[in-house]
């Protein structure tokens, strides 16, 4: 199956999910990050803002800020992925193909950040199929970070493809995702 079958066929799997599906996955995939070494270690992390059918990152940015971290996410500027700062008080509004971004904030400079990447496939080896804009790994083949991905069980496949520029992840969490019957009976 080529890229573009492989997003069409992720895509449609994650438009069938619930919000309840999403939430619970979400929350345990956060229990996850915030348990790992990487994140542990990390005085700041890179994390995207979820943007529809997307493992929720909302848990995982209070955390953060309560666990005493910088919390940064990105912003298209001009060609290039670029990292803000946000605190509770940020104005967030649509950007780039109308994904979640700051209107305003500093942008961070931390080279030992955490950066959690999004993406529509992963494999156990860190290799990730993406969105197709190329931005996280234009992003850091210049400045190189720790990174992890979250993702549904689904997105999880055996052997991902990859090309010369595409850069892994250092870890790979995934969480099932519950039947309706067992979001419907918590």
């Amino acid at each position: 199956m080529n890229k573009s079958q492989l997003r069409k066929e992720i895509r449609l799997q994650k438009e069938a999910l619930t919000e309840e599906q999403i939430q619970e996955a979400s929350h345990a995939l956060t229990e996850q990050f915030c348990s790992h070494p990487l994140y542990r270690q990390a005085g700041s992390i890179y994390v995207y803002l979820s943007y529809n059918q997307e493992v929720r990152t909302d848990q995982i940015i209070r955390r953060a800020w309560t666990d005493g971290k910088q919390v940064a996410v990105p912003k298209i500027v001009g060609e290039e992925m670029r990292f803000f700062l946000i605190t509770e008080n940020t104005v967030i509004a649509p950007g780039y193909k109308d994904i979640p971004e700051p209107v305003e904030a500093e942008e961070a400079h931390d080279p030992s950040a955490l950066v959690l990447l999004p993406g529509l496939a992963f494999d156990p080896q860190g290799h990730r199929l993406g969105y197709g804009g190329g931005f996280y790994d234009r992003f850091l083949s210049k400045e190189p970070h720790p990174t992890i991905a979250l993702c549904f069980s689904f997105q999880l496949l055996p052997v991902l493809e990859c090309e010369a520029h595409d850069i892994p992840a250092d870890a790979v969490l995934s969480a099932p995702i519950p039947t309706c019957s067992e979001t419907s009976n918590k």
